[in-house]
Order: C-alpha cells, then sequence, then structure tokens
C-alpha cells in the first residue's frame, strides 16, 4: 500500500503547484493527478454541481488505485470535502484547514485578507474556519477573478498584473492585514510579486506548501509514507486534452510534465 500512488485533483492546472510542493517536500511518493479541464472553472459552479463533480474525481483516483486523495481546489475543498468523508473510507484531505492552521500559528495574526474565486470566498469556508479557531480575528475576503486568467497568460509580472494585484491589495492593507492568505492554488506562482508590493510585515500563506506539509503529518501518522528510495513518478490525467496545457503544466511544475493521458469520469 506504501508504494500506492497519491491522487490529487483540481478542475484545471493550479492543482499542479500542491504537485511541486508534495514532490519537493515527498520526492519518493508517486503521485498521479487528475485535471478536470473539460468542465473547469468549479468556482463558477453551482454548490451542487461542484460536490457531484469531487465525486466523479475520487471516483477515478480510487479506480486507479491510490492511498490517499488531495483535493487540490479550495472551491472543491469548500463545498464537497464534508460530502467526500462521509461518503469514502480512503482519506481525503482539502486545502483550506493546512492554510487556516498555518495562519494561526502566529500568535499574533489579528486581521487576515484573503484573495480567493468568488466560489471560495462565497463558501465562507476559510472564514468559519478561521473563526473557530481563534475569536477576535478581523477578516477580510476578496475574490480576485482576474489573477487566474493572467497567470495562464504567463503574465506573472506584467504591468498589467501589477496593476490588478494592487487595485485588489490596496484596500486590504489600508485596512492593516497583518497575514495575506492566498486560496487558490494557482495564486503561489505570484509570491515574488507580492512581496515586492506588499509591506514587510505582510505575512503569505498559500495552498500548497501548507498541503503538502499537512499531507506530510497525515501520511506518516498514518504510517502510509513510501518506502522506497529515490524518486517517485508522476502520471497526468486531463479529461479535456490540449496543447495550451502542456505549456502551462510545464510552467507550474518547473520541469516537463512528461506523458499526458485522457482521463474519462463517470463510467
Amino acid at each position: 500500500m506504501n508504494s500506492a500512488p497519491l491522487g490529487i485533483f483540481d478542475s484545471g492546472v493550479g492543482g499542479l503547484t500542491v504537485v511541486r510542493a508534495v514532490q519537493e517536500l515527498l520526492p519518493a511518493e508517486n503521485l498521479l493527478y487528475l485535471g478536470d479541464t473539460a468542465r473547469l472553472p468549479y468556482g463558477s459552479k453551482s454548490p451542487e454541481t461542484i460536490r457531484n463533480f469531487a465525486d466523479e474525481d475520487v471516483r477515478f483516483l480510487i479506480s486507479k488505485g491510490v492511498k490517499a486523495i488531495v483535493v487540490a481546489c479550495n472551491t472543491a475543498t469548500a463545498h464537497a470535502l464534508p460530502s467526500l468523508h462521509e461518503k469514502y473510507r480512503i482519506p481525503i484531505l482539502g486545502v483550506i484547514e493546512p492554510g487556516v492552521e498555518a495562519a494561526l500559528a502566529n500568535p499574533n495574526a489579528q486581521r487576515i485578507g484573503i484573495i480567493a474565486t468568488r466560489g471560495t470566498v462565497g463558501s465562507h469556508a476559510y472564514q468559519h474556519a478561521l473563526a473557530l479557531r481563534r475569536t477576535g480575528l478581523i477578516i477580510h475576503a476578496v475574490a480576485t477573478p482576474l489573477l487566474v486568467p493572467f497567470i495562464e497568460e504567463n503574465w506573472i509580472d506584467h504591468p498589467a498584473t501589477r496593476l490588478v494585484l494592487k487595485t485588489y491589495l490596496d484596500p486590504l492593507v489600508e485596512k492593516g492585514i497583518d497575514t495575506l492568505m492566498l486560496a487558490c492554488t494557482h495564486y503561489p506562482l505570484l509570491i515574488p510579486v507580492l512581496r515586492e508590493i506588499l509591506p514587510a510585515e505582510v505575512s503569505l500563506v498559500d495552498s500548497a506548501t501548507t498541503c503538502a506539509e499537512h499531507l506530510k503529518k497525515e501520511l506518516t501518522r498514518l504510517k502510509m509514507l513510501a518506502t522506497d528510495e529515490g524518486q517517485g513518478d508522476l502520471e497526468l490525467h486531463l479529461t479535456d486534452l490540449s496543447e495550451e496545457f502542456e505549456s502551462l503544466a510545464r510552467q507550474f511544475l518547473k520541469k516537463s510534465p512528461g506523458r499526458i493521458y485522457r482521463a474519462v469520469l463517470g463510467v
């Protein structure tokens, strides 16, 4: 069982930042990634639709023999994780709880900003999780829908991206945030630019790194870590194949994605 792959899914390419973080932290693990590229984005769909999509994603990964699953999508974590836990016995982890724990690891964190898709902000999942753990927090959540297209266009350091970021972030800075949660798995790619734009005292918490760290703890606790030495394999499955995804995958992984397979869900 320990040598079985870890399953990771997202609606598109954003979850590859989680893949990259897991590869860096747990290099011996075999990974199987599912991108539901035929039905992206999840962030604009209804909660019921997101739950149905996530259920099909999980069933596909289970059919491939994975030992645990990471929901590498903030929107799917917010709307579908509880129902997935009720339905399946396999360990299934999301990206919200690890991020919340990381943000509150700083005892002085009091004013927290959140940037995410409309679906994630509208779910109030981060706001509720934060408020349950610490009273008196001041939380400001902002939907930032323009960022994903800019990132996927590889306009990370483009003046237009910087202008949009400042437009989104200046009101949060004026409100005196001490922590900014990057509640979308695309956003870790923006960290170098964010560090230039934001005041130095604002801490950044990203979904990818915190999720990988939480995954390592859980696999250790469950005695499910890969025991083999050496580098694990990565297998990519997409519900819609396109040349664009291959270039995006290379951008997110910082290396060639290798062969990409066509995934058929709901069968």
